[in-house]
């Protein structure tokens, strides 16, 4: 359970993304930056202490339910809230951070989280992100208050919520239409985040990468090794804080959105979101949902993508500078996290991790790339 605890400290939020220098963000709060800094520490010194258990992990890579729930508990958990009598319970094969469940009670269908990661004081950003977001018409989980008007809980002795579940179902393969549309609610997410006051800083950028990849070193032939060391030395000279910042979701995957045809129908799997540059979460989305099955860019999805954001937020000449740099940047982030998930697993009943090697080729064909897809 200790150890347990020590991993929940690793990485500020859930081990979150990756993205660019922070650092002209963070000065215009100057106890945000001490505080950040100081915990980010905790966390790295946390994740290279755990890496010896982790590296004995006996995980399957079939689901995503670390933590058992029963229905006779969740009944017993679910007497906070008023939601009805409990119908189902079913565990979601997806994720490899938290632990899901489907539930469905006599007053709707609903979504339970544990976090066995994040602490229940890390909690607050993300919810209160989902409600805002909610309040502002992005369609996207809404976190459900218990009788003390407080979204998180405890169950198994870890934190936990409970949202509302949406409509529709996540594709594998996008249409041009839904390429667009999902650009343009991408937009509509990074317009309603500039009124939302709390500030997460992504704990992914240069000091995770100097931490992490020592650690995934070991597994490496020498020019993967190569290859890792010279996009992180590559990305450590950025400074992207002159791009325009936000909240950012930094996951929007194909299986993190809910489609109803054309219509985006929801944006799931907030806890990765965190405040960064807005096209660093734009080349997220493009790496996913435009690429051909050579790990290639798909010109015709990429820019219908792109056309259907501009529409929105249009685009800056300096945003165009830097976008075949934030792509890699962007591939870099999710070849390392998911080598780490692969390679050095925590303790967990069952686990889906995914193939590493997917952005490592997104990666390698990004830099051979004279120029990226643009408008």
């Amino acid at each position: 359970m200790q150890a347990l605890q020590h991993r929940r400290r690793r990485l500020l939020a859930t081990t979150l993304r990756d993205g660019g220098d922070l650092s002209a963000l963070l000065c215009r709060k100057p106890l945000i930056v001490a505080y950040t800094t100081a915990r980010l520490a905790l966390r790295m010194a946390s994740q290279i202490a755990s890496v010896a258990d982790a590296r004995s992990a006996l995980a399957r890579p079939d689901m995503a339910v670390f933590t058992s729930v029963s229905e006779a508990e969740l009944t017993a958990w679910l007497g906070d809230y008023s939601l009805g009598q409990l119908l189902e319970l079913q565990g979601i094969a997806s994720g490899i951070e938290n632990t899901n469940y489907f539930v469905t009670t006599s007053n709707g269908r609903f979504v339970l989280t544990l976090f066995e990661i994040l602490s229940a004081d890390e909690l607050p950003f993300y919810l209160n992100l989902m409600a805002h977001l909610a309040r502002h018409g992005i369609p996207c989980p809404n976190p459900v208050a218990n009788r003390n008007n407080q979204f998180v809980g405890t169950l198994k002795g870890k934190p936990a919520c409970i949202v509302s579940r949406l409509s529709g179902k996540s594709t594998t393969a996008p249409s041009n239409a839904q390429c667009a549309a999902i650009g343009a609610m991408l937009g509509q997410l990074h317009i309603a985040g500039q009124s939302f006051s709390q500030i997460m800083p992504n704990p992914r950028g240069v000091a995770w990468r100097a931490v992490t990849a020592p650690q995934v070193r070991p597994f490496f032939e020498v020019r993967q090794a190569a290859l890792l060391e010279s996009e992180i030395d590559l990305h450590a000279q950025q400074n992207y804080a002159h791009l325009p910042q936000g909240v950012i979701h930094a996951d929007l995957f194909r299986d993190n959105v809910l489609l109803e045809g054309n219509r985006v129908g929801g944006l799931i799997d907030f806890y990765f979101a965190c405040s960064d540059a807005l096209l660093y979460d734009l080349a997220i989305t493009v790496n996913d949902w435009c690429m051909h099955t050579d790990a290639t860019l798909d010109a015709a999805k990429t820019q219908t993508l792109l056309h259907g954001y501009h529409a929105v937020r249009p685009l800056l000449d300096s945003e165009h500078e830097a976008w075949l740099l934030m792509l890699r940047l962007a591939a870099l982030r999710f070849w390392l996290s998911r080598l780490f998930d692969k390679y050095l697993p925590r303790d967990g009943e069952l686990i889906n991790a995914h193939d590493p090697r997917h952005f490592e080729r997104i990666l390698k064909n990004h830099i051979a790339s004279a120029q990226a897809v643009w408008l």
